[in-house]
């Protein structure tokens, strides 16, 4: 069987700049911004007791952004705040000035006029961003990468926008999107990766993902956890674990929960630069064979990197049964526990901690984490069944692809 492979970060320390992207005051601002839609509502957070109980944990807790804007998947979070402080900045207003009905109106329209946002995804960010950009009376192009499903295609054509479905893997699409930006007026890239000279929108991208991690650090509370003692975060280009990391730093600077970063074994770019362990970003380039689509992403963010590498206890590159068994680990828990619909990136998270605390062979991991009957751990499960065949096929066929 092809075994979970993992790095514990001994990078050397940077200066930080970047964990101020996640300030709780940027963070409160996106929050704001997504409860001002009629369509928001906070995600469930499932507490799994039983399944605590049988790993040998204290607590376990479960983000389930399946519920997420009827859209399926977090993913919205950050498309809709960038294009919100994209808009603001064009017409030198502050994003707390343009909330939804503002956003959607005539008079905004007439004011700021209309861009086309251009983007690459395998589904769940492309989405995102054609609902918005139609909510927002905007244009929206995707590029898809080679080995997308039809559905996912179907559900971002659904929303208005032009999307086609490349011969070429997650990252090429992305420099599509930007070469085609350039060329068109009004163009503009909102992707969740960033590299050297295209910083700005993937900040705001990342500030947009904070609002779920806000959600959920409240619901914990609710539950009367004070705060979460592990963090369990999936990455592809690493946007959302820097997200999810920073916000926990920011949270809890002197008492930060430990980071786990679990990526596709296939697409492992930050486990490969802990490994290397000088700080430098590594790619990983080519197909990126795996089930977790959302996941096979080579050339990581640099913003979140720097969080990363400053911050994260251990990263993770889980083989693809390790999702399929957290899919139907999480679709069938133990009785009395409720069911999460999650997706093969969604669970990935949650499969590597079943196999750290079941396994012998993960022993050494699971004592390095100190994962034991005290810890209260908290998971995202970032997307729902978003290609239901693919999901069918899976939970209930018992395929690993």
């Amino acid at each position: 069987m092809d075994t979970i492979k993992w790095a514990v970060n001994h990078m050397p320390k940077t200066e930080d700049a970047q964990l101020k992207v996640m300030a709780i005051s940027e963070v409160e601002k996106a929050r704001a911004f997504h409860e001002s839609f009629p369509q928001y509502s906070i995600t469930p957070l499932a507490k799994l007791d039983n399944m605590a109980e049988k790993l040998g944990l204290g607590e376990v807790y479960i983000k389930d952004e399946s519920y997420r804007f009827g859209l399926n998947a977090f993913k919205v979070l950050g498309g809709s705040f960038a294009m919100a402080r994209y808009i603001a900045q064009q017409i030198g207003k502050d994003v707390s000035e343009l909330p939804y009905q503002v956003l959607t109106s005539e008079e905004l329209r007439k004011e700021f006029g209309q861009a086309t946002f251009f983007t690459a995804t395998d589904g769940n960010h492309g989405r995102g961003v054609a609902w918005a950009a139609n909510k927002l009376k905007q244009k929206a192009v995707v590029f898809m990468p080679k080995g997308t499903t039809q559905t996912r295609l179907d559900n971002i054509l659904k929303e208005g926008a032009q999307a086609t479905i490349e011969e070429c893997n997650y990252d090429e699409c992305v420099r599509m999107a930007a070469d085609m930006a350039s060329k068109t007026e009004h163009g503009i890239v909102v992707q969740d990766t960033a590299w050297d000279g295209y910083e700005e929108i993937p900040a705001w991208i990342m500030q947009g993902y904070g609002t779920m991690a806000m959600e959920a650090n409240e619901q914990l509370k609710e539950y009367g956890c004070e705060r979460p003692t592990h963090v369990f975060i999936q990455a592809g280009v690493g946007s959302l674990a820097g997200a999810v990391q920073g916000y926990f730093a920011n949270r809890y600077p002197d008492n930060p929960p430990k980071v786990v970063v679990v990526e596709a074994k296939a697409a492992a770019c930050l486990y490969k630069g802990a490994s290397v362990g000088d700080g430098s970003i590594q790619i990983v380039d080519g197909d990126m064979p795996t089930i977790m689509a959302g996941l096979a992403c080579g050339e990581p963010n640099t913003i979140s990197w720097d969080i990363l590498k400053n911050h994260v206890d251990t990263f993770v590159a889980a083989p693809d049964w390790v999702a399929a068994r957290g899919m139907r680990m999480l679709a069938a828990p133990i009785k009395g526990d409720q069911p999460v619909t999650s997706g093969e990136s969604g669970a990935a998270p949650f499969g590597a901690l079943a196999c750290i605390m079941c396994m012998d062979e993960y022993k050494e991991l699971r004592e390095h984490l100190g994962l034991n009957k005290d810890s209260r751990v908290l998971l995202f499960s970032t997307e729902g069944d978003t290609d239901p065949e693919r999901y069918e096929s899976i939970v209930w066929g018992g395929n690993e692809r």
